[in-house]
């Protein structure tokens, strides 16, 4: 063999491996959009991821995120949605937000959408229907904004004296109106008064709490809002300085120095989205993916807070609960 055909040969040869790494299809990305920030979702991420994982796919090995955070402020989503989509992600992820699955939704017609969310997905015109969603829509719903009279029962158990209850929502959140109806219809029933308080930023919280003071209400139930998931330990900590007894929709509120909390698994569902994720970019359609309901529900109570507070909780109330914290 001629030198300069060797050469050829060799150089030709060492190029194959970086030609086969040129013809690798690039990895698919998802959008990931959150009206909340990094630090309180943490392990929200980490579910979402977990589920991932369990449909093979592990982000910066065969996968890239691209984070999108509203930082509470929701008129943000809008625009990070439209810029997702000027990403061509292959699939957007809403885990834990009606709100930024809408503005998703209204962002794309053609790239898939993977949302969990606390409401009923057909009411908020998310999907046609539960079973088939159509379009390019599905995801898991907790259903948890229907769960208002269940804790309001539940604090009425805890505080049976109280006769005002109040509870704290984000105007902004498209559930919130069918939300206070039902709340306000279950009080009724018992014949407890219902303040609605109204949060929209995390400022709005200390104002709303002040109202609580003015309007003297003895207990208070926090609505299912990511504005709150945020600012939980600071609703926490306004809720003991104020020393009034509340529940809240997530274990992780208990959990941060929260009373009581009833309501669906929100690591789980969202681990759910996650394994929806990562099946739609496999190759399944979100149009033919049936809504996945939540199963999982749970009652923590947080012993400690209540004797700050003086509150003797019910052997009946602590015997059903799923997790005491002491």
């Amino acid at each position: 063999m001629k030198r300069r055909d060797f050469i050829t040969l060799f150089g030709g040869a060492a190029a194959w491996p970086i030609a086969a790494r040129a013809q690798q299809p690039a990895m698919p990305v998802i959008g990931f959009l959150r009206p909340g920030s990094p630090e309180p979702n943490a392990h929200l991420v980490a579910a979402f991821r977990k589920g991932l994982g369990e449909t093979g796919y592990i982000e910066g090995r065969n996968v890239v995120i691209e984070y999108r955070w509203a930082h509470n402020f929701n008129d943000q989503l809008p625009e990070l949605a439209a810029e997702l989509v000027r990403l061509r992600v292959a699939v957007i992820a809403t885990p834990g937000s009606t709100a930024a699955a809408a503005a998703a939704k209204s962002a794309t017609t053609t790239i898939p959408i993977v949302f969990s969310a606390g409401g009923d997905p057909v009411q908020t015109g998310l999907v046609a229907s539960l079973n088939r969603p159509g379009g390019n829509v599905t995801g898991a719903s907790s259903m948890s904004g229907e769960l208002g009279a269940k804790r309001l029962g539940l604090l009425q158990e805890l505080v049976p004296r109280a006769a005002r209850f109040a509870v704290l929502v984000n105007p902004n959140n498209p559930l919130v109106e069918a939300f206070v109806t039902d709340l306000r219809a279950a009080g009724a029933a018992t014949g407890r008064q219902t303040e609605v308080l109204t949060a929209s930023t995390s400022r709005d919280i200390e104002t709303a709490f002040a109202m609580l003071v003015e309007k003297r209400a003895d207990a208070l139930l926090v609505g299912p809002d990511p504005l709150f998931v945020s600012s939980r330990m600071h609703v926490a900590m306004l809720a003991a300085r104020h020393a009034v007894p509340a529940i809240y929709p997530f274990r992780e509120d208990a959990e941060s120095g929260g009373l009581m909390s009833y309501g669906p698994s929100n690591t789980d569902l969202v681990r759910q989205a996650g394994i929806y994720t990562g099946r739609v970019l496999k190759g399944e359609k979100p149009a033919d993916m049936p809504i996945l309901r939540a199963i999982k529900f749970e009652l923590v109570i947080n012993l400690k807070t209540a004797k700050t507070l003086g509150l003797d909780v019910p052997a009946a109330l602590l015997a059903r609960a799923d997790e005491v914290i002491e």
